[in-house]
């Protein structure tokens, strides 16, 4: 085994610990109330329009030596302004996504208290951790390196003990109508397919590893099947207990998960679901406040931002990118649910996944001699599906969601032209 290499259990659980949080917690209710049961079916075209894309994070990833991700694959592909602002979407893409799972936190700890559910409350409580999380980081202090594995063990237990006990107690008949009203309605699959698709998300961190990982033409493919059936069949399951415990009621809670537990289990599954469901949103949160930041000091260092951003404080923090992160993500926050941010969330991440696929149409004709880890198979055919069917959910997002979402891409333009005059000044 080579040093320091990732080895195939080490890079799945990379993987399961990137994808599952906030999302599979919190969005069964959303998903019931629009769709039905029939958001089981949504979760499994959700699965496969996934493992399409990391296939496509997977080819590029082993293409390249630099870290960056979407970010060197575009600019490879496409130039250095498509490269830019994909780099710059990606940088904003993790703020919209840490602005949505600090509502997260926010919502689920609603559902313990619920006096604390108002919208001020909301902003209070994003406002309380994103300001503390700042603090952390401007202070150097790496917390996210100390609570990640405790995260990932508090957001799997509770899935297991759920599933274990709530198999027994499904209900067939809570499965009818399987759609709302018993006929489906236009436009909710696609909505549904938008709002569910944020459980999936964090998945092209696994493809991104594919450099620090031993064998990774071997290991990779099978690493990531095997990551998105876990996670897909864990979903599945949890989503396929809660319907069946609780039917169309299930739409009508605020914490389904935490409720579904609760009216097997009584007390002793809602405090379960509810400590897990904080603790892993919690991590996630504390996470994204320290990458979140760095994704910004990574463009800066490459001169792709104002100069003034890369510089750090004493403590070796980089103060411009957490400060300028941390009022966006709040500002963000502020604007509405966390379902609303996480079908925001998951249009601004199309940013980074449409122009990957992309690239590797491009790079099987401009580096068809360069050694892959891997290799998609069926040549152009899966990332054609990929591009295809991810512009196909895009059209199933409202334009409030895509603007907000893909705002950023316009916004990256003056500051693209700004600094490349500077440069070519110097």
């Amino acid at each position: 085994m080579e040093k320091n290499k990732l080895g195939f259990w080490s890079i799945v659980l990379l993987g399961i610990n990137g994808i599952i949080g906030s999302g599979i917690f919190l969005l069964p209710n959303k998903a019931m109330a629009l769709i039905g049961p029939a958001s089981l079916l949504v979760m499994i075209f959700d699965m496969f329009l996934v493992l399409a894309i990391t296939f496509c994070f997977a080819e590029a990833s082993g293409l390249f030596k630099d870290n960056g991700g979407a970010y060197i694959y575009a600019k490879k592909a496409f130039g250095n302004f498509f490269g830019y602002e994909v780099g710059f979407l990606s940088w904003m893409t993790r703020i919209i996504a840490y602005a949505t799972m600090s509502v997260g936190f926010a919502t689920a700890l609603a559902g313990v208290f619920p006096s604390l559910g108002t919208p001020l409350m909301k902003d209070i409580i994003v406002t309380v951790i994103l300001v503390l999380l700042a603090i952390v980081n401007l202070l150097g202090l790496e917390l996210y390196k100390i609570v990640q594995n405790a995260a990932t063990i508090a957001k799997i237990i509770p899935f297991i003990l759920f599933i274990g006990m709530g198999i027994f107690y499904i209900q067939p008949a809570n499965f009818e109508p399987f759609f709302p009203g018993g006929t489906y309605t236009p436009g909710t699959f696609g909505a549904a397919a938008v709002m569910l698709f944020f459980a999936f998300t964090g998945f092209e961190s696994i493809a991104i590893a594919a450099a620090e990982m031993e064998n990774p033409q071997k290991n990779l493919p099978k690493a990531t099947l095997v990551t998105i059936f876990i996670v897909s069949a864990i979903y599945l399951l949890l989503l396929t207990c809660a319907i069946g415990i609780m039917g169309y009621g299930l739409a009508d809670t605020k914490a389904p998960v935490q409720e579904a537990f609760g009216r097997i289990a009584g007390t002793f599954g809602t405090t379960i679901v509810a400590a897990g469901t904080l603790v892993s949103i919690g991590g996630l949160c504390i996470g994204s406040s320290f990458i979140t930041p760095h994704s910004c000091l990574a463009l800066a260092q490459k001169q792709m931002m104002p100069a003034f951003m890369a510089r750090e404080n004493r403590f070796g923090a980089p103060h411009w990118c957490i400060i300028i992160s941390t009022l966006i993500a709040m500002l963000i926050a502020y604007t509405g649910s966390f379902t609303f941010l996480a079908s925001i969330s998951v249009v601004s991440r199309f940013s980074q996944y449409i122009p990957t696929c992309l690239a590797i149409l491009v790079f099987r004709k401009t580096m068809a001699d360069t050694p892959r880890a891997f290799r998609i198979p069926f040549g152009p055919v899966i990332p054609v599906i990929a591009v295809l069917v991810s512009l196909w959910l895009l059209s199933q997002a409202t334009f409030q969601q895509i603007a907000m979402g893909l705002g950023a891409a316009v916004i990256a333009v003056p500051f693209y032209w700004f600094i490349r005059k500077n440069q070519t000044e110097e």
